[in-house]
């Protein structure tokens, strides 16, 4: 099988199997991408998410573009794209045919609380697995604490925070670390 359909059909696979979004995704794209097929290092899967993370666009779409053109150029990234989008596109266009009978079926509606459950269970894999390879250094574990703490603390308290928030919150953060190690660098 040439490399195009090979992304495609990876890609529509994980798209049909997964629920819950991008971060329910990430594992089994990284265990398709990484483990299985090395089209992609560890360190790249975990660059490719934090950078699919800051992106414009679902996660797991901007992963698979990336992904796909690293392997095959632009006719990969295509391919890998439209093999993460039309299975979801395809199942929400059926449900949106039917959502009021739909949802009303009993062993349906039981298997989407089933399907949350899974959700949460692979989203904290994905964080797992990305703490696990994070370097060890007391700086970076003392940040993901804080940004454990603060997270808790805002579920907990109900705290409304935009994204937009969040996110000059972080890049201002990043900002001074990196002139903290910098200053530090031109003083040894």
């Amino acid at each position: 099988m040439n490399l195009t359909m090979n992304l495609f059909l990876t890609f529509a696979k994980i798209g049909l199997f997964t629920f819950g979004g991008g971060y329910a995704m990430i594992p089994l794209i990284e265990d398709n991408c990484v483990t299985r097929k090395q089209w992609i290092s560890h360190d790249e899967m975990m660059n490719i998410t934090v950078i699919s993370e800051s992106t414009p666009g679902p996660i797991a779409i901007n992963c698979a573009t990336y992904i796909g053109y690293k392997q095959k150029g632009i006719g990969g990234a295509i391919a890998a794209t439209i093999g993460m989008a039309l299975p979801s596109f395809c199942i929400i266009f059926l449900i949106s045919l039917f959502l009021d009978r739909f949802l009303e079926i009993r062993w349906i509606a039981n298997a989407f609380r089933g399907i949350k459950l899974a959700v949460g269970i692979l989203i904290l894999d994905a964080a797992i697995r990305m703490i696990r390879k994070m370097p060890k250094k007391p700086f970076s574990v003392a940040i993901t604490a804080c940004a454990f703490a603060a997270m808790m603390l805002i579920s907990i308290f109900s705290v409304r925070i935009t994204s937009i928030t969040l996110m000059l919150i972080a890049a201002l953060t990043g900002l001074i670390v990196f002139q903290i190690a910098k200053g530090k660098e031109g003083d040894a």
